[in-house]
C-alpha cells in the first residue's frame, strides 16, 4: 500500500475547524458523505462538527446506541443538519452501527486495512447511505488527500471529477459550476 502525506483539511465548508475535523476523525467525514444529499457540500460536510458539538464527540458506537428520537431531537435542534433532519438521523445512524460493528469503531479501518482497490471499493459501498458516487469520491478522497493508495487504487479511482479533486476554496466553487452544468445538461435531455 501506497502511503504519503495527508492533508490537514478538505475544503469542503469553508470553515476551518469543519473542514480540519473531516481530516481529524475519520468518521466525521464519512458522516459528511452520509448527508452529502439534497443540500449543499458546505452545509453536508459542516453537519459533522455540530453534531460533534451537540453530543459532546464524534463516537460511532455511541451515536449507534442512541435512542432514535434521542438523535432526531439532536438533527432537528434549530438549526437543523438537515434539510431531512428525520430521515439523516436514521441514517448516520446505521451508518455508524456500520462502523461500530464491522470495523471495531474506527472508521478509519475502511480504507487502513482494504487489501487493494476493488477491496476499498467493496468496503465503501458495504457502508449504509454509500452508492457508487459517493464510493469513487471517498476512494479519491482517500488516495489524494489522505494519502491512502492500496494496490489497485488506480484501477477503481473515478474518471469523473469528484469531491476527491477538491484541494482549494477555488476547486470547491469549479467542482460546484461543473456539477451544476452537468445536472442542467442532464436535465436539457430529459434525464
Amino acid at each position: 500500500m501506497t502511503t504519503t502525506t495527508a492533508a490537514d483539511r478538505l475544503y469542503f465548508t469553508g470553515d476551518d475547524d469543519a473542514d480540519r475535523l473531516l481530516i481529524a476523525e475519520p468518521l466525521a467525514l464519512l458522516i459528511g458523505f452520509a448527508l452529502d444529499q439534497q443540500v449543499t457540500v458546505q452545509k453536508a460536510f459542516s453537519g459533522p462538527l455540530e453534531l460533534k458539538r451537540r453530543i459532546g464527540g464524534l463516537d460511532a458506537a455511541r451515536i449507534a446506541e442512541m435512542g432514535p428520537e434521542v438523535l432526531d431531537e439532536v438533527f432537528r435542534r434549530p438549526p437543523a443538519l438537515h434539510r431531512f433532519p428525520s430521515s439523516m438521523a436514521a441514517k448516520t445512524q446505521a451508518l455508524c452501527a456500520a462502523i461500530a460493528a464491522d470495523y471495531g469503531n474506527d472508521a478509519a479501518r475502511v480504507w487502513t486495512e482494504a487489501r487493494d482497490g476493488k477491496d476499498l471499493e467493496k468496503r465503501l459501498l458495504g457502508l449504509p447511505g454509500f452508492g457508487a458516487m459517493k464510493a469513487k469520491s471517498m476512494i479519491e478522497i482517500v488516495g489524494l488527500r489522505l494519502g491512502v493508495r492500496p494496490p489497485g487504487w488506480e484501477d477503481v479511482r473515478p474518471t469523473h471529477p469528484t469531491l476527491g479533486g477538491v484541494d482549494s476554496p477555488e476547486a470547491l466553487a469549479r467542482y460546484q459550476e461543473g456539477k451544476r452544468a452537468y445536472k442542467a445538461s442532464l436535465k436539457a435531455k430529459g434525464g
